[in-house]
């Protein structure tokens, strides 16, 4: 599979982690659009939300509860953050392995 977030699971590809566990990787974003900026991915390759299967319930129940983790970690709890998923060639998903975006550490503006 050529699939660059498989690569840094795998460890062929680099990555400053922020967390990691058998079933989620967290990393900074090589392109940050706000101070703080993480990737979360499941180490399982899924396609998008639109391709997560029955069977993958508790994954992306446990992905969800680790993005808390992740944003404590940042320290943006408080004073919040954004949690983004883009989808297909419209929603602008350059990468076909489900990412969730957590971006904070400054107030967000919603542009479109």
């Amino acid at each position: 599979m050529d699939c660059i977030f498989c690569k840094i699971v795998n460890g062929d590809i680099p990555s400053k982690k922020v967390y990691e566990d058998e079933h989620v990787l967290a990393f900074h974003d090589i392109n940050p659009v706000a101070p703080v900026h993480v990737l979360m991915i499941p180490k399982k390759h899924i396609q998008s939300v639109m391709a997560i299967e029955p069977e993958d319930k508790e994954l992306i129940g446990h992905l969800h509860l680790s993005l808390q983790k992740v944003a404590e970690i940042m320290e943006v709890t408080e004073p919040g953050f954004r949690v983004v998923t883009n989808i297909g060639q419209h929603g602008q998903q350059t990468v076909f392995h489900l990412h969730y975006h957590l971006i904070g550490g400054r107030q967000l503006e919603w542009k479109f």
